[in-house]
């Protein structure tokens, strides 16, 4: 394809290397609204997008972004500025987004429906929001204080958006408004979302309309999206993955379903009603799915044919059992800041599947670095701290130049803080993150290693290994698991001998085990492990003390 001249870029790509992207067409010219009135144009009654009240045509939704595109440009918004959405998985969330896109401001979908008002004020505060999206009764405390009152106080913002409970109506939204002009410029930072924050505060990454679609570009050439994939998101909207699903029905025109079932339905319902043939998702959505099919004595899950896994290690047993359902797992490894860069490929063995992130595309690179010194390279086969460069990597982090620069070492190479190593075939495997080591004695212990052992045991369906405070050792590991439905608690022991016999060393193994009814979650469905911490320090989970005996 031609070049395309490289403007100033709000970057950590060099331009140089940016106009390398553009060459190996891994970067095009098409920003996001170049692709919607594509698809509007040449499939205009085709189905583009779906929540659990209404399913609109390429036509339709492109008619729905250049009306809210008017709305907000009416509002005075500029390119660059930026625009908060704090709405439920609903079509005007997505909209919103590409509306803001196609005048060439900066949205943010990642206000978490379990943050706080305080928290949602200072995120937006921080961002310097300029107009925001709001839906009645959407977030944990609307009830208590309402964020749309609290956000017109705010300097600069200068509207607050009202959506209505329900889908039925956009409210205001529905109003007719003149469609600006188009931004031209897919290096633009379009996207800005808050990080997941597992381990630390939230920092804001920025992605240009390129970066996105560099990443979505491989996985739909690589597992073969088109016209006819019905690609359904379990993560919400205001988490990346959701993002990379959209993306990637940017490039195929496919049709997007969200995670909103009709009340009272299920995401196994959904599943089944929307015909969903893709299916993105963390692994405690797909742990949820099998097991109430495993109630209700399925063998298939409808039309899915491969059920994507990314944000947490995903435990061998888990991708097993898709297989028996006539599912191909994918196992995948990203980040906010670099997309699902790691994947596995629809021909990989079941080893590769069930055991490694696979290699990926073209749009990132990467590597193993020391743990302790970033600037060396471990040798082949070794764990360390996995490091990569490319084109979907982001442009930075918002209003945050020392977070971006202390996030590469010399080389430029992104640190992501996750421990992994690469086996003989080029295959990423994720052993944990950096800040998720559990140093029992000065032994590093990797959590996803137990926990992968841990679910494959018969009465278990979900398990956390988290650090319990030891005045002598420093920590120990203590497990966390929810039962299988209906089953009994299991003898300790048994547990321990299971993990003992799937290879755990005796020096990795829990010496707490600890039974929930549920798990904390981040918004995206990962288990958050910072909050099983909090929780034994608050005393409101008292784990059991357990010691592994080896059989004579």
């Amino acid at each position: 394809m031609p070049s395309r001249p490289v403007g100033p870029l709000l970057s950590l790509h060099h331009p140089k290397v940016a106009q390398s992207y553009y060459e190996a067409g891994l970067w095009r010219s098409e920003t996001f609204n170049d692709l919607l009135e594509r698809h509007a144009s040449s499939r205009p009654n085709a189905f583009a997008i779906r929540d659990s009240s209404r399913r609109l045509t390429w036509s339709e939704f492109a008619s729905l972004v250049r009306r809210i595109a008017g709305h907000m440009a009416s509002k005075g918004l500029a390119p660059g500025e930026r625009v908060g959405i704090r709405l439920s998985n609903r079509i005007e969330s997505v909209a919103a987004f590409l509306a803001a896109a196609r005048i060439g401001a900066v949205a943010n979908p990642s206000l978490h429906q379990n943050y706080v008002t305080d928290d949602v004020i200072a995120l937006i505060k921080n961002i310097g929001a300029r107009l925001l999206f709001v839906e009645e009764g959407f977030g944990v405390d609307n009830s208590d204080k309402n964020l749309a009152t609290e956000a017109e106080k705010l300097e600069g913002m200068r509207h607050v958006f009202h959506l209505p409970a329900g889908r039925k109506s956009g409210g205001e939204l529905d109003a007719q408004a003149s469609d600006p002009i188009r931004s031209d410029d897919p290096d633009a930072v379009c996207y800005l979302a808050f990080t997941s924050g597992t381990t630390g505060h939230p920092k804001g990454v920025m992605h240009s309309t390129n970066t996105l679609m560099a990443n979505a570009r491989d996985l739909v050439r690589d597992w073969g999206h088109n016209h006819d994939t019905i690609l359904l998101s379990l993560s919400p909207l205001t988490h990346h993955i959701a993002w990379v699903a959209v993306s990637q029905i940017m490039d195929c025109g496919g049709e997007l379903v969200l995670n909103d079932p009709p009340k009272g339905s299920s995401w196994l319902d959904w599943m089944l009603e929307t015909n969903a043939s893709y299916v993105m998702g963390v692994p405690t959505h797909a742990m949820d799915v099998q097991a109430e099919a495993q109630r209700r004595g399925l063998d298939r899950l409808g039309n899915v044919s491969v059920f994507y896994m990314a944000g947490a290690p995903i435990p061998s047993a888990v991708a097993q059992r898709f297989r028996t359902l006539g599912v191909l797992p994918q196992n995948v490894y990203g980040m906010s800041e670099n997309s699902s860069h790691q994947y596995t490929l629809p021909g990989d063995p079941d080893t590769v599947i069930t055991a490694t992130c696979g290699r990926g595309g073209p749009a990132y690179e990467i590597k193993i670095v020391d743990q302790i010194n970033p600037d060396v390279d471990v040798p082949p086969g070794t764990i360390g701290q996995i490091a990569g460069h490319g084109a979907c990597l982001m442009l930075g982090y918002f209003n945050n130049q020392q977070a971006t620069e202390n996030s590469f070492n010399k080389d430029g190479w992104f640190l992501s803080g996750d421990l992994g190593r690469i086996d003989e075939n080029g295959n990423l495997i994720v052993t944990g993150r950096l800040k998720d080591i559990i140093i029992r004695g000065g032994h590093n212990i990797h959590p996803a290693k137990v926990e992968d052992i841990a679910v494959a045991h018969p009465t278990i369906e979900k398990a956390a290994a988290f650090a319990v405070p030891d005045d002598r050792l420093g920590e120990k590991v203590c497990l966390s698991v929810m039962l299988t439905h209906g089953a009994d608690t299991p003898d300790v022991q048994n547990v321990l001998e299971h993990l003992a016999a799937g290879g755990l060393s005796r020096y990795d193994m829990p010496e707490y085990f600890l039974v929930m009814d549920s798990f904390p979650l981040t918004a995206s469905g990962k288990i958050l492990k910072r909050e099983l911490a909090e929780m034994l320090k608050r005393g409101e989970i008292t784990p059991v003390p357990c010691r592994y005996v080896a059989p004579n």
